[in-house]
């Protein structure tokens, strides 16, 4: 069992302030929902429903995703802290009505410490499900106010710190005429494909799911498919996007890796610390997840103040910008972009948050 208490963290920043275990024998819900930080608000992240294949494993990925979204959300500019929380079980087979409103009930519990939003195997409809038994829910569908699907902005956010990413890399802002692989085209990678095309880049892809592969497909079948990811990082590219589950740039993985930006929507790309420092030795460009993927967590969090697509469009639009600062900060204090980015969330973290000290 991972050490609640004593979990690794990035930097100075506070441990979690609070694991809740959510258990409902009757609907078979089995829930974990963490708290990283709400030293900027209240906490916000989206809810992961997977298959893990222990207790244990959905305790490390909340802990891990939770202190990811608080600096992701803190880089966005949100007034918002970090969380996150899993399901355990098979969204196809085990999601029902009664599961996700008693869910719902234990987020409303929580008293606003933590609004959810959707992620891996969970939809705007479930969030509308959700939201009969609370109030603290984002990411529901057009029909109930929100802003429906959040990869449409987290695709974009992607795009705009490629773009930063190849402005430094290649001095022009743009990947046209670029080879650019795509590792997982589901509800985030499809959409950044298309935007790749429409810039005119030379598009590569992978996927697990040949019925995502199918869509890409019919309407780009100019798109070369690999076999699988190994393959993929194993050719030359200029840029390799991950956008499946985390944890691909391994030791491993960096040491037949050919291209020389890696930057995706996946999220916890990095196996371990250190490998940020192996990717820049490399000398790969590597734009850090938790920035350029934030754009779903600002298309969600728009929500709270009554959804605007055209004002989350312009703040995720805002990535291009934090994305070159990071490269440029990055390179003045000789350290990878991983370790900039860190630093400037907790300064944020820190500069803000100590603003609640001051009483009203």
């Amino acid at each position: 069992m991972p050490n609640v208490f004593g979990a690794p963290h990035k930097g100075t920043e506070p441990r979690h302030e609070q694991v809740v275990f959510c258990q409902d024998e009757a609907s078979g819900l089995r829930a974990i929902i963490a708290i990283y930080s709400t030293a900027l608000g209240p906490s916000l992240g989206g809810t992961r429903f997977y298959p893990y294949g222990s207790e244990e494993d959905a305790l490390a990925d909340v802990l891990n995703l939770s202190r990811g979204m608080a600096y992701k959300n803190a880089l966005a500019g949100l007034d918002l802290g970090g969380g996150k929380a899993v399901i355990i079980g098979d969204p196809s087979t085990d999601k029902s009505e009664a599961m996700l409103r008693a869910y719902g009930r234990f987020v409303q519990s929580l008293n606003g410490r933590y609004y959810t939003a959707c992620d891996v195997g969970t939809y705007s409809e479930d969030m509308d499900v959700v939201a009969r038994e609370c109030r603290y829910v984002t990411g529901r569908t057009v029909a109930h106010g929100g802003a429906g699907d959040s990869s449409i902005l987290t695709a974009f956010g992607v795009f705009q710190g490629m773009r930063a990413a190849a402005e430094t890399m290649w001095g022009s802002p743009t990947l046209r005429g670029r080879r650019v692989g795509v590792e997982g085209v589901g509800k985030v990678g499809h959409r950044l494909v298309e935007h790749l095309r429409e810039d005119g880049a030379d598009v590569l892809i992978c996927d697990v799911n040949e019925a995502a592969i199918d869509r890409v497909r019919s309407r780009h079948p100019e798109v070369e498919v690999l076999p699988d990811a190994d393959a993929m990082v194993r050719i030359p590219l200029d840029v390799y996007a991950p956008c499946a589950l985390g944890g691909s740039l391994t030791d491993d993985t960096v040491t037949v890796l050919e291209a020389k930006v890696v930057c995706g929507a996946a999220n916890n790309q990095l196996s371990h610390t250190g490998v940020e420092k192996r990717l820049a030795d490399r000398g790969v460009l590597y734009a850090p997840d938790y920035v350029v993927n934030s754009g779903g967590v600002i298309q969600v969090a728009d929500e709270i103040e009554g959804f605007n697509f055209d004002r989350a469009k312009a703040r995720a639009t805002g990535i291009y910008d934090t994305t070159r600062k990071i490269f440029a900060l990055a390179a003045d204090e000789g350290v990878p972009p991983a370790v900039a980015a860190d630093r400037l969330a907790e300064r944020r973290m820190s500069e803000i948050g100590r603003l609640r000290g001051i009483l009203l």
